[in-house]
């Protein structure tokens, strides 16, 4: 926490307010407030939580997974693991929407964009989504969308991943999708469907050319997805040549840690007709006012979430930080490299098929990239395992006579040795290495070239991508620069101690699909994780598996709609949402089959209690949910939420809460004790997981009691516990798993009394920074007693008729004060949000405050006319270095006006790398993979 005793007195007196206990009982409602202590452990030093954590990790037991079905093990490069991974430069950036203060992630995922589509042989790629379980779900949906041919009837391979098909059952169902899971060399397309998916190589590691069955599915007008392994399009024909309409997979063998299944980036292509259905994000290529190419977030980054309930995704997140990582592991290799690498990776795998077969057992796959399935003839199932075990190896089980070995980059000969004398059932082998001969053993070579572009072809040194590493890293804000005070985004510290044990390979070299007694370090980690945040929200029972806070809303929902299906009442499927609520909360509803009705808001931004009433009676008897944020997205505790929460309870609905403002809660209130039955909590927000540019996040979710039998569930957990079996929400059983450490370190090292006084910091944080601009920026939303929760709306909407100046001058602008802007025009249009989180001193708030105060002070320079309405300094935000030095200065204030506003900025300046963007230009000419050379010149 940033503030002290000190500080937390001055910013009392300013508010008139006696005691932080006091501005608390003045701000959150009575009739909610929780009295007790949290049950926590006690708050523990950095390095005795470190010391508890080892212990725990040291439960997990690292051993060479060969176990594949998508996950591999892999090398991060350490140049770029202590660079990126390791680096708060990176890890601490936002969400790129202002993107002149992002050009260096923004660079890095055009990198991966075109990685992905030179490597597919697409058209376009967007910039990473949550996992290949989730990123095929999104293309059955895109498909579902797009297609003109009115099947309900979606073809999935038997050969795909067991978790993709998992998944896909799980998302198909709301929508009233039928799957068909069956052998794609005997589908009979007299049946009709809209699209098909297919694995590529498969599950099992055979390779299959799918040109016929792809022909034959255009013909009756259906899409086709091919989730890839982007490591294999080295050396297969790329699935755009192939025909595929879409391309998924995940690029965690591009240097990115197993984790026990994540944090991973996966991959969307598909062709450039459908750019206005993709999900998730595209970084588009467009200029500034200079003309300099620059960089943002695409048109249908908006367009989804404006289309609210008709948007084709909820998902409004990207696993930046992943993607980052894995497309610098392309820039590192290069092309060759790449391939190097595959062909290292089939050799080694070719090797061990000759090995085996002189072993006398029969290889089931024809042809294959990097996994074998064997049949174990006379040999016993039980025998090969026993003696893995003994040399820590695990290896897959198809049944009791088949098993599978997929191989990687980390794997050399001492792995085919181990493997060889496993199956051979003795250390003395009747061959030796040298003794065999393998050759390649795929099909379709591919004859395209691919990462020609001289970014993929100029950083092979170290040196030379260290350089380029800090380069675009200077281009970017991030917390290591200043605050960054977005509203319902709570960019709080991310802790060096927290943020360390990512990087242990206890928790980062595990297979998320390893036997359940190697992790049994994970299974406390988790089970303490669970008991902790069920305290903390007063719920039942928590699932730890959604990825990301779309996929917390997705789970929750569904859970809401198993159990009234579950009490013969599957014909609930009204959803009541604010007006006020994000974008993906309609999109959230409609994917779990729910039709979507509006609640009106008062003018002060609550919930129309009255309007509530009357459609909760309308359609009591479709009544399945509300979809509510407290504090309100306004930033306002509500007093009338527990009525609220009654109301839909007493017309048989459930109430989902929202936990995006949940760090306004922690220890002074609970949602299961405020009437809320379901709860996502974003973890990368109160819980301190960092944002990463954008991702990776985590969003489980917490439940009533009534609701714990409808939490996802998963394939692999079904098999190995005695658990209620539901679908899966993500690839993997506990989602992004090694990032969970981050938010057990924060718990246990801010414990209870820790944990509840951040909350109350923040909540005086949001109330001095109101009471320092409401002079200069009428504050819109307040509470009962003139006072916001944990963020407050400050109203620009005037500046417009008296001076001209939009909300985005404004953001521009508090750019050359070396400051993120907040949350802009959202959730009111023409407003900023801003939230200062309890990481910040008082001399940030300070800063940050004087900064907007010189701002209001320049824009009545313009209502007095004494500042131009059009050439002026909100206007020509940002201003670059650049356009300071260079060319003749024909503005009407000085170069010190425009690049030095602030006595700060003249003892450091953030530069903005380029000027204000032409986000309409970049719209009219898309543009989302690397421009050749000469386009930068």
């Amino acid at each position: 926490m940033g503030i002290n005793d000190d500080d937390i007195q001055k910013m009392l007196d300013l508010l008139g307010i006696s005691s932080l206990d006091d501005l608390i009982n003045k701000t959150v409602p009575s009739n909610i407030r929780w009295q007790e202590k949290l049950q926590l452990p006690e708050a523990q030093s950095e390095y005795t939580a470190l010391e508890m954590l080892k212990q725990i990790a040291g439960k997990n037991q690292v051993y060479r997974s060969f176990i594949g079905m998508g996950y591999y093990d892999s090398i991060t490069p350490t140049v770029i693991q202590r660079n990126i991974l390791e680096n708060p430069g990176w890890y601490t950036a936002y969400t790129p929407y202002q993107p002149e203060i992002a050009q260096g992630r923004l660079e890095a995922l055009l990198n991966f964009q075109t990685m992905i589509i030179d490597l597919t042989g697409l058209e376009i790629a967007n910039a990473s989504l949550l996992d290949e379980g989730t990123a095929a779900a999104e293309a059955m949906a895109m498909s579902y969308g797009v297609c003109k041919n009115k099947s309900h009837s979606f073809f999935v391979s038997s050969d795909c991943h067991p978790q993709t098909i998992d998944v896909l059952k799980t998302r198909a169902k709301p929508l009233g999708i039928n799957l068909i899971i069956a052998d794609h060399q005997t589908f009979d397309f007299t049946e009709s469907i809209f699209g098909a998916v297919l694995q590529y190589p498969c599950s099992d590691g055979s390779i299959y050319d799918y040109r016929d069955f792809i022909k034959q599915a255009h013909e009756i007008g259906a899409l086709v997805t091919v989730a890839a392994d982007p490591l294999s399009l080295t050396l297969l024909t790329p699935p755009g040549e192939l025909g595929a309409d879409i391309a998924v997979g995940s690029t965690q063998r591009f240097g990115i840690p197993l984790g026990f299944g994540g944090p991973h980036a996966a991959y969307f292509a598909t062709k450039e007709e459908y750019k206005r259905s993709v999900p998730g994000r595209i970084v588009g290529v467009s200029k500034d006012v200079h003309g300099k190419t620059a960089l943002r977030l695409a048109l249908q980054t908006r367009e989804q979430h404006i289309r609210r309930e008709k948007a084709t995704s909820n998902i409004c997140t990207a696993q930046v930080l992943l993607a980052v990582m894995a497309s610098m592991y392309a820039v590192y290799h290069g092309g060759a490299g790449l391939r190097a690498i595959a062909q290292k990776v089939h050799q080694h795998t070719a090797i061990l098929a000759v090995g085996l077969q002189k072993l006398g057992y029969k290889i089931s796959n024809q042809y294959f990239f990097d996994t074998l399935k064997i049949e174990l003839g006379n040999s016993k199932l039980d025998d090969i395992l026993a003696a893995a075990n003994l040399r820590n190896i695990n290896l897959r089980i198809f049944d009791n006579s088949t098993v599978g070995i997929s191989l990687d980059e980390t794997t050399n000969t001492s792995d085919l040795i181990d493997l060889w004398q496993i199956f051979a059932g003795t250390d003395n082998l009747p061959f030796s290495v040298e003794e065999l001969t393998a050759f390649n053993n795929y099909p379709l070579r591919r004859e395209s070239a691919y990462l020609t572009h001289p970014v993929f072809n100029k950083y092979h040194s170290e040196t030379e991508l260290l350089r380029y590493l800090h380069q675009l890293e200077s281009k970017d804000l991030s917390l290591t620069t200043s605050m960054i005070p977005l509203g319902s985004c709570t960019m709080k510290l991310n802790a060096t101690s927290e943020m360390i044990p990512v990087t242990w390979p206890e928790f980062g070299k595990i297979h998320p699909f390893a036997p359940i007694n190697q992790t049994r370090g994970y299974q406390i980690l988790f089970q303490q994780l669970e008991t902790w945040l069920g305290e903390i929200t007063g719920f039942a029972g928590i699932s730890l598996q959604p990825n990301a806070g779309s996929q917390g809303e997705y789970a929750g929902l569904l859970v809401i709609r198993d159990y009234h299906e579950n009490r013969g009442e599957g014909h609930r499927n009204i959803c009541l949402i604010p007006q006020s609520a994000h974008g993906t909360n309609p999109a959230s509803a409609v994917m779990c089959g729910m039709k979507v009705v509006g609640v009106n808001c008062d003018s002060q931004g609550n919930i129309d209690v009255k309007d509530l009433k009357a459609k909760a009676e309308k359609y009591s008897q479709e009544l399945a949910a509300l979809m509510v944020t407290y504090p309100s997205t306004h930033g306002v505790f509500e007093s009338a939420i527990q009525e609220i929460c009654a109301i839909i309870h007493e017309h048989g609905g459930q109430v989902y809460m929202d936990g995006a403002n949940m760090n306004a809660q922690v220890g002074l209130c609970r949602p299961g004790d405020i009437g809320a039955d379901v709860c996502h909590l974003n973890l990368h927000k109160t819980f301190c997981i960092p944002h990463g540019g954008g991702g990776p996040g985590m969003g489980p979710i917490g439940v009533a009691s009534h609701l714990v039998p409808f939490l996802p569930g998963h394939f692999v957990n079904s098999q190995q516990e005695n658990s209620q079996f539901n679908g899966a929400v993500s690839a993997a059983p506990w989602g992004s798993a090694s990032i969970l450490v981050i938010s057990w370190m924060y718990i246990v090292m801010m414990g209870a009394d820790g944990l509840t006084e951040a909350t109350k910091i923040a909540i005086l944080n949001a109330n001095y920074i109101a009471k320092r601009l409401e002079l200069s920026y009428p504050v819109l939303y307040k509470g009962n007693n003139g006072l916001v929760a944990h963020e407050c709306i400050l109203d620009l909407r005037s500046l417009k008729k008296s001076a001209n100046i939009e909300i985005d001058d404004v953001a521009k602008r508090l750019m050359d004060y070396g400051f993120h802007a907040p949350t802009v025009s959202w959730p009111v249009a023409g407003t900023i949000m801003v939230e200062p989180t309890e990481s910040e001193s008082k001399a940030e708030l300070d800063r940050f405050c004087d900064a907007l105060i010189a701002i209001r002070e320049e824009i009545a320079a313009i209502e007095s006319g004494k500042m131009d309405m059009e050439d002026n300094v909100l206007k020509n935000a940002p201003h670059t270095a650049e356009s300071l030095i260079i060319g003749e200065w024909k503005h009407g204030y000085s170069r010190e006006q425009a690049g030095y506003p602030a006595s700060w900025s003249k003892e450091y300046k953030f530069w903005p790398s380029v000027g204000r963007i032409d986000a309409a230009f970049g719209d009219r000419n898309f543009v989302c993979s690397c421009l050749p050379m000469e386009a930068y010149s």
